[in-house]
């Protein structure tokens, strides 16, 4: 009965996966090319993605008082439990991209937003190696996106400083900067949150807490 249950958890957060991948994919879209029916779209995943979060926390509660589960099982179902909310956080950190963009797009753009166009594709890429990782179990590829969260936090600190320089050389350039430095501090913390996705994916398989550099066995 454990087994059965253990199945259905995990194609639950496939799919819960599967609307996160989109609403971040839609939602850099539509900013990317200007698209407002796009970021209108990926705005709809987000009351789908938080069922679904209520739903799964719920199924992982009552399989833990039910079944007792050991070893890997339960190291399993409690990284979903944290997956599971860093999904939902992800989707509001969407939301947050998205208000800001619908503002942004009417209006011209500043040297084509900077590096953010890029900080968003690499963001994107983080989200899917992380959800593969996850998926397949695959220690390596985690460990790789747990490193290159210091891309993303590099491409952050680049976009703040140009933003900055814009803003104390013409005060006209104040709205798009902040709407700008509100994207990128966003997709920063999404990548955090892949981040996190890839040290449980690490604690599922060996039983390693990766988190701030510690190891337990």
């Amino acid at each position: 009965m454990l087994k059965a249950k253990m199945l259905e958890l995990m194609e639950k957060i496939k799919y819960e996966s599967s609307l996160v991948e989109k609403m971040v994919n839609t939602t850099i879209e539509g900013l990317l090319e200007s698209n407002k029916d796009k970021l209108d779209n990926a705005m709809e995943y987000e009351n789908l993605i938080n069922n679904l979060e209520m739903e799964i926390e719920e199924m992982c509660v009552s399989m833990i008082s039910l079944y007792q589960p050991a070893a890997k099982n339960l190291r399993l179902i409690v990284s979903v439990i944290k997956i599971n909310s860093d999904f939902e956080r992800m989707g509001d950190l969407c939301v947050n991209i998205i208000e800001a963009a619908k503002i942004l797009i009417e209006q011209p753009q500043m040297k084509k937003y900077l590096a953010v166009p890029n900080m968003a594709k690499e963001t994107l890429k983080m989200l899917n190696d992380a959800l593969h990782a996850f998926l397949e179990e695959d220690v390596h590829l985690a460990n790789d996106v747990c490193a290159f969260d210091d891309v993303i936090d590099a491409y952050c600190e680049q976009i703040t400083r140009e933003l900055i320089t814009y803003m104390l050389s013409d005060p006209k350039n104040i709205e798009r900067s902040l709407g700008l430095l509100v994207i990128a501090k966003n997709l920063e913390r999404i990548a955090d949150h892949c981040t996190n996705i890839a040290e449980y994916t690490v604690f599922i398989s060996e039983g390693k807490v990766i988190k701030h550099n510690i190891e337990q066995h």
